[in-house]
């Protein structure tokens, strides 16, 4: 297990905070790009384009409100607490995501997930899952709500472009968990809240660090154990694509020429718009 550092904290006009694993080499988490476990209580962020990549927003069930989504595809539609919403950007697309209720705070997790390469200049699309339409396991002490992918014998409906797992585990004091990595899939946990030994190590969710799994040959297991009250962590594990990654502001290709094609794409106006002051620019 390696334990990354590179988390940190951001903050903005008071309305967003959150920790986000950003800025690390790609390979250690791949398909993964980047995740931001968020608190948004205004909106933050104006209409911005994405190309590449797809975009997944997953309101844990304490937010105090939904997020209100709109896209350039002419999607207008409401996360609730629990959901989650996932925007295939592809080729290119243009979304907003702001909390619908203005003064309460929405909890989530904005998670940026590689395409396969084939898939990066593809038509973009959405996809959604309501939250009684997720998929959750009941063990003693142990809540577990499988938004992506599957744990044991239980899986979620929906069946993206990358495939990957995504695991909401909420333990009770004292509760240890085993969570299955296939061969050939990385891993990583992000603590929620609380307090967790993670194969045998320490963890707060207020550090600035999280463990990380390469993949390997064989499958394994990950332990969880709430040592010092009730805890919560987020598990992620997907297959390596193992391509290049060229990031710029919302986008990542897998090539220095696809970036700079989906960078003229977006300013040519071909991704579409939705109604953004003059002033925010994003590339």
């Amino acid at each position: 297990m390696t334990t990354v550092t590179r988390l940190h904290r951001a903050n903005h006009c008071n309305h967003f905070r959150a920790y986000r694993l950003r800025g690390i080499d790609p390979a250690q988490v791949d398909p993964f790009l980047a995740v931001d476990h968020a608190w948004i209580s205004a909106p933050t962020f104006p209409p911005h384009p994405h190309a590449g990549f797809s975009a997944v927003s997953y309101l844990f069930l304490d937010s105090e409100t939904g997020i209100s989504n709109r896209d350039s595809l002419g999607n207008s539609n409401l996360i609730l607490p629990g959901g989650l919403h996932w925007t295939v950007a592809g080729r290119g697309v243009v979304h907003e995501e702001v909390p619908a209720a203005v003064g309460k705070t929405v909890h989530m997790l904005q998670i940026f997930i590689n395409l396969p390469r084939d898939l990066q200049s593809a038509e973009p699309f959405t996809m959604s899952l309501s939250p009684q339409d997720i998929t959750v396991v009941q063990l003693p002490g142990i809540r577990i709500r499988v938004p992506l992918g599957g744990f044991g014998e239980s899986r979620s409906p929906l069946l993206p472009p990358t495939e990957v797992s995504l695991l909401d585990i909420s333990l009770d004091d004292g509760a240890e968990l085993s969570v299955p990595v296939a061969a050939g899939q990385s891993a990583f946990v992000m603590p929620i809240f609380g307090t967790l030994m993670i194969d045998g190590q320490r963890f707060d969710c207020n550090e600035l660090r999280l463990p990380i799994l390469p993949a390997q040959a064989e499958a394994r297991t990950v332990k969880l154990l709430a040592t010092q009250g009730n805890a919560k962590a987020a598990l992620f594990a997907g297959t390596p694509l193992r391509q290049p990654v060229y990031w710029q502001g919302h986008m990542a290709l897998s090539s220095a020429d696809a970036l700079a094609n989906a960078i003229s794409s977006y300013q040519r106006g071909e991704f579409g718009t939705l109604h953004c002051p003059a002033e925010h620019i994003w590339i």
